[in-house]
Order: structure tokens, then C-alpha cells, then sequence
């Protein structure tokens, strides 16, 4: 992936252990997800079992009766624990209870350190769901269906009361999650540019948690706000009607469902399924739900070739 962008964000005990496992991700907080609840919209228990497809699914799979998948529940709002700290949600979690009910299957999301669900593909889970970047250092070692698109996002105020604009950043105050791409090397390199052309440099507010930095985007203490664009559509859904988005997405990178590297069949049943939720609507409403429909694909692949 492009070294300007590391589409998601994680707990900082995680940083060390990231770096070894090339992860794509910064590692920082991102709120306190225990205090977040699933918001009211599409029921992905409601899907009625495909038959063809479910007639693909291995012996061995139908025998245990359900998709086991490891998810790193620390990442809103793709996968996160609700109110009650145990019960994980999001639209990755939602995904992965309509892969299973597509094929007559449960679906168990367990909890896991980020680090260490692709090395337990095979063995211990069916899936890897935790918003993966494709890269192709994972791809050497596991196979991926890709299912989301995440990049770099801004948000303002509603109507932009202050007229700001990234292209007239100089000497405007502008709130980033410490730790992330957004902070560096994305606003600071911005900076730097600003004062090496004699204007003034930006004035910067890196706060730990996301919640933070929106809040003071909220009462107007800052002028604007970069973050992952998934991190952003929750915060626009979380604060009512008073963000919006300014610009595009950009530097945006695949993200994939991880699958052990031997188990071909398998890889090749989840891109099926996947382009099967997304051409009958499943897989935008589920989007549409954790307000994320920017990431959307318009079709699922099974190892898409990504740059480094």
C-alpha cells in the first residue's frame, strides 16, 4: 500500500507487534469501543440460505455447522464490542453473519489480537474479518477476498462555516488522532510545506482518541478533521447533523477477508458469496447501516493484485 496511507486504526499495545506482522495500520486508539451501540438498520440474520452455494460448502464445514471468524473487536466501526463490552458489532461482524447465513452456517466472531488471526487461519479460524489491507506481504500467506475500500478523509463543520478548504491549509487549526497517517505524514508534511514556502504552518491539535477530536470539531475549537474515511462516516452518523465530508476519499487501499492459503475452494466460495451480497443489495444496506457506503466495492476479487 502506498506509504502515505495505513488505513485503520489500532489499540497502541499493538504497535510493536503490528510492525512484525506488516500489518497496514496505525496504532492508535481509536474511542473507547465499549461505550458505542449498534445503530438501528439492516438485520443480516434476516438472509435466507442460498442453496447452490451452500452445496459448495466443504464436509467438513457443514459438519461443524459454522464459520468461525477472528476479528481484532477494537476498530469502530468495523468491528467493536457493543455497550455491554462482549457482544461484538459493526459492519465487518454484519459481513461476516451474512457470509454465514448465505451459506446455511452460524457465524462465530471471536475476539482476537490483531497479530495473530492470519498465522491461526486453518487451524482455529475459517475467516480473517478485521478490516485487512490487501498487501503483498499478507498475500504471500494467505488468500484475500476483497470486500472494502478505506482511505484518507476530511470533515467540517455542517456548511462549512469557517470555508475551509485543504487546499488553503496554512495557519488553520486542524484535529488528527494521535499515532495515525493523518498526523504523520499527512498534516505534518502539509506543514512543513506551508513554512517552507514562508506561510504559516498548520496549527495542529493531535488528540489520543478520535471521540476527542470530534468533539472539538462539534463545538468549534478546530477548523476541520482528517481520519480514516470509515472512522469519519461513523463520526458524521454518531453526531447527528453536525459534520459533513469536504473532498473525496483518497489514497484509498483494498481491504480483504483472509482465508488460509491452502484452502483454495473456500477462498474462491466466499468471493461467490460476496458478489452475491452485493449484487442483490445485502452488502450496501449493511454499509448504508454503519454509515460507510464511500468504502464500497462494486465487486468482490478473490487475491486482487495491490501494489506495495
Amino acid at each position: 500500500m502506498p506509504s502515505s496511507f495505513m488505513p485503520s486504526l489500532r489499540l497502541a499495545a499493538v504497535v510493536a507487534a503490528a510492525a512484525l506482522a506488516l500489518t497496514g495500520c496505525t496504532n492508535a486508539s481509536q474511542t473507547a469501543a465499549g461505550s458505542l451501540s449498534e445503530p438501528a438498520g439492516f438485520d443480516p440474520s434476516a438472509i435466507e440460505k442460498d442453496e447452490a452455494l451452500a452445496e459448495l460448502v466443504s464436509p467438513e464445514l457443514k459438519a461443524k455447522g459454522a464459520l468461525t471468524v477472528g476479528s481484532d473487536t477494537s476498530y469502530a466501526p468495523a468491528e467493536f464490542l457493543g455497550a455491554d463490552g462482549q457482544v461484538p458489532q459493526g459492519y465487518d461482524v454484519d459481513i461476516a453473519k451474512a457470509i454465514g447465513a448465505t451459506l446455511g452456517l452460524s457465524t462465530k466472531v471471536e475476539t482476537a489480537e490483531f497479530t495473530g488471526i492470519l498465522p491461526a487461519l486453518g487451524p482455529k479460524y475459517d475467516l480473517g474479518i478485521s478490516s485487512f489491507t490487501i498487501n503483498p506481504e499478507r498475500a504471500q500467506t494467505v488468500n484475500f477476498v476483497s470486500y472494502f475500500d478505506a482511505g484518507v478523509l476530511w470533515a467540517v463543520a455542517k456548511d462549512n462555516p469557517k470555508n475551509f478548504a485543504v487546499e488553503d491549509i496554512c495557519g488553520k487549526k486542524v484535529g488528527v488522532q494521535t499515532g495515525t497517517v493523518e498526523e504523520d505524514p499527512d498534516v505534518s508534511g502539509r506543514s512543513r510545506k506551508c513554512v517552507a514556502e514562508g506561510k504559516p504552518a498548520i496549527d495542529i491539535v493531535t488528540l489520543k482518541n478520535q471521540t476527542d477530536v470530534t468533539t472539538r470539531l462539534v463545538n468549534g475549537s478546530i477548523d476541520a478533521m482528517a481520519a480514516d474515511s470509515p472512522v469519519i462516516g461513523y463520526a458524521l452518523s454518531q453526531t447527528g447533523d453536525k459534520l459533513q465530508t469536504l473532498g473525496e476519499v483518497y489514497d484509498a487501499a483494498p481491504q480483504g477477508i483472509a482465508i488460509a492459503k491452502s484452502d483454495t475452494a473456500l477462498s474462491e466460495l466466499i468471493g461467490k458469496v460476496m458478489n452475491k451480497l452485493i449484487s442483490d443489495g445485502t452488502y450496501g444496506k449493511i454499509l448504508d447501516k454503519w454509515n460507510n457506503s464511500k468504502g464500497a466495492v462494486s465487486k468482490s476479487e478473490v487475491n486482487p493484485v495491490v501494489g506495495s
